[in-house]
């Protein structure tokens, strides 16, 4: 297992992710959790459930790069982006609320092939 790297499974396709050198702390919990797993609901083109982490703002911002992977202190959820959400004003991925940045997928082809208004099944865990 890579300290810097772990897998992000969704509806049975995985994908490799890279920790964020941004927001530490909010890493640091979520990392403590592992696996994380549930239901998420499609938001756009953003994948978000929630985690039982309790971490505040750290770093926040609403907007982010597709392939983002973040943490939403109002969730509290994580939350995975790919592309435009409906508080998004152009391509860019923008969250509801301000995010803490922790990772980065290295892939968003199998987010980009969802079917539309589709949830999906999230598991997070250490490669």
């Amino acid at each position: 297992m890579s300290e810097r790297t772990f897998t992000v499974t969704v509806d049975g396709t995985a994908v490799g992710a890279t920790w964020a050198d941004e927001s530490p702390e909010t890493r640091r919990a979520l990392a403590d959790a592992f696996p994380l797993e549930g239901e998420a609901t499609r938001w756009g083109d953003e994948l978000y459930f929630r985690v039982p982490a309790d971490v505040g703002a750290e770093d926040p911002r609403a907007a982010v790069e597709p392939g983002a992977i973040a943490y939403w202190p109002q969730g509290p959820a994580l939350c995975l982006f790919w592309g435009p959400t409906p508080a998004s004003t152009d391509s860019t991925p923008r969250a509801a609320s301000p995010v803490n940045v922790v990772a980065h997928l290295d892939d968003i082809a199998p987010l980009s092939v969802l079917p539309s208004g589709a949830g999906a099944t999230v598991r997070v865990a250490d490669d």
